[in-house]
């Protein structure tokens, strides 16, 4: 891979890992996004996401945790069942043109999801948290993170704030968590794919790192601007579009 390409990617990891880290995530949908677009091998776009995720999700764990935003009330219930399905999601292979459909399908939710958070002001009321649901809910989204490589994130989010089980800042401090156990179990599902990791995962990692520790710095404070949130949305429907239609 010429070294310009390799630079842009980093870039690329850099942004989406500072945006997606300020509301609590890991970024693997930023991630998958960027490496459909440039053509990535389905064996190379899940193992890379999750090692991506669990560094940025570590960040965004400590900055979440450190501001008082982690809820172990709400986090149980959904780990519990969430964990072990993401173990089985990972060690589940789909065909390279079924993956990149699914992908392609994620983040097209994925890009609605954020296109409405930069737009909607959510209500700070909350409800309790029934554990049926929370476990049942968190077995959907483990396997589902674990089969695609994202960390749940994107799901979990959505789900907190629309039922009212946590108030926003609360939902990130619990999704930051949530993503990292969930990438990890889906790494260990199937360990072998470590093999698979591209050569310049270092440089990679390194920018997602930067990125994560100052989207995290910047989000256990303050929600970041609307404007990004929506210029995200777009380069997700484009990478979604073209997973899907190239699948």
């Amino acid at each position: 891979m010429p070294v310009s390409e390799t630079l842009v990617i980093g870039l690329l990891f850099f942004a989406g890992a500072a945006l997606y880290a300020s509301v609590g995530h890991g970024g693997a949908s930023s991630y998958l996004a960027v490496m459909g677009l440039f053509s990535f091998a389905p064996s190379v776009m899940k193992p890379t996401a999750l090692a991506l995720n669990i560094l940025v999700a570590a960040v965004a764990t400590l900055k979440f945790f450190r501001a008082g935003l982690f809820s172990w009330r709400i986090f149980w219930p959904f780990a519990i069942a969430s964990i072990p399905a993401a173990f089985v999601g990972g060690a589940t292979l789909l065909p390279g043109r079924w993956y990149k459909a699914v992908v392609g399908v994620v983040l097209l939710y994925a890009a609605v999801w954020m296109f409405r958070s930069s737009r909607r002001s959510l209500k700070s009321e909350t409800r309790p948290l029934p554990l049926w649901a929370a476990i049942v809910a968190g077995a959907a989204i483990g396997f589902l993170s674990g089969l695609t490589g994202v960390g749940g994130g994107i799901f979990l989010s959505p789900l907190l704030l629309y039922m009212g089980w946590a108030e926003t800042r609360a939902t990130s401090g619990v999704a930051a968590p949530f993503i990292l156990v969930n990438s990890i179990a889906g790494l260990l599902g199937h360990l072998s794919s470590v093999a698979q990791l591209p050569p310049n995962i270092p440089i990679w990692a390194a920018a997602a790192a930067i990125g994560g520790w100052i989207g995290a710095s910047y989000g256990s404070r303050k929600a970041p601007a609307p404007v990004l949130r929506q210029l995200l949305s777009l380069v997700l429907i484009v990478a979604g579009a073209k997973l899907i239609l190239g699948s």
